[in-house]
C-alpha cells in the first residue's frame, strides 16, 4: 500500500511541477535601457557626491583641529584644554549627525532614492507582472542583484518583452 501511494506521490508531483512554467527577467539590462532610469541614477549620484563632499569638509576641518591641539596640549593651560576638547567632540558630533542624516537608514540619500528610482521599479516589475501574467508563468526570477541564479537559458529570458511592455525598443 505504501508502494501505491509512494508511487502516486511521485507521478502526481511531477506533473504539477512540469505545469507551472518559468522565467527570468535580468534587471540590470532593463533598468540601463530606460532613459529615465539613467537620468534618476545620475541626479542621484550627483547629489551623493556633494553630500560626500560636504561631510569630507567637515572631517577635514576636525582633522586639522586635532592636529593642532595634540601639538598645543601641553602648552596649553587647564580651561583652554578642556575647551578644545568639547569643541573637536562637538564638530565629531556634528559630522558624524551629518553623514546619518544624508547615508543613514532613513536619511536624504534614502529619500531622494525612493522618490526618484523607486517609481521606475515599481515600473518595471508592473510590465513584469504584465507580460508573466500573459504568458501563464507562475514564476519569473531575477537573474541580477545577487540572484541565486546559477544558471539559465535564454530562451527564458523575458527581459525584452518587459522593456517592450514598457514602450521601450532596445538600443
Amino acid at each position: 500500500m505504501k508502494a501505491l501511494v509512494l508511487s502516486l506521490l511521485i507521478v502526481f508531483g511531477t506533473g504539477f511541477v512540469n505545469a507551472q512554467k518559468y522565467a527570468y527577467i535580468d534587471s540590470d539590462y532593463i533598468l540601463k535601457n530606460v532613459p529615465a532610469y539613467e537620468a534618476a541614477k545620475e541626479k542621484l549620484d550627483k547629489l551623493a557626491d556633494r553630500w560626500t563632499k560636504e561631510i569630507d569638509k567637515r572631517y577635514e576641518v576636525l582633522s586639522k583641529k586635532k592636529e593642532n591641539f595634540a601639538r598645543e596640549e601641553v602648552l596649553l593651560p587647564k580651561e583652554e584644554k578642556k575647551k578644545r576638547k568639547e569643541e573637536i567632540e562637538k564638530l565629531e558630533l556634528e559630522a558624524m549627525q551629518m553623514q546619518k542624516m544624508r547615508f543613514g537608514v532613513k536619511g536624504d540619500y534614502f529619500s531622494k532614492r525612493q522618490e526618484l528610482i523607486k517609481p521606475i521599479q515599481d515600473d518595471v516589475y508592473d510590465a513584469m507582472q504584465k507580460v508573466a501574467s500573459k504568458r501563464n508563468y507562475s514564476f519569473v526570477f531575477d537573474k541580477a542583484n545577487q540572484s541565486n541564479l546559477v544558471y539559465a537559458d535564454s530562451k527564458y529570458d523575458i527581459s525584452s518583452s518587459v522593456l517592450k511592455e514598457m514602450g521601450i525598443t532596445v538600443r
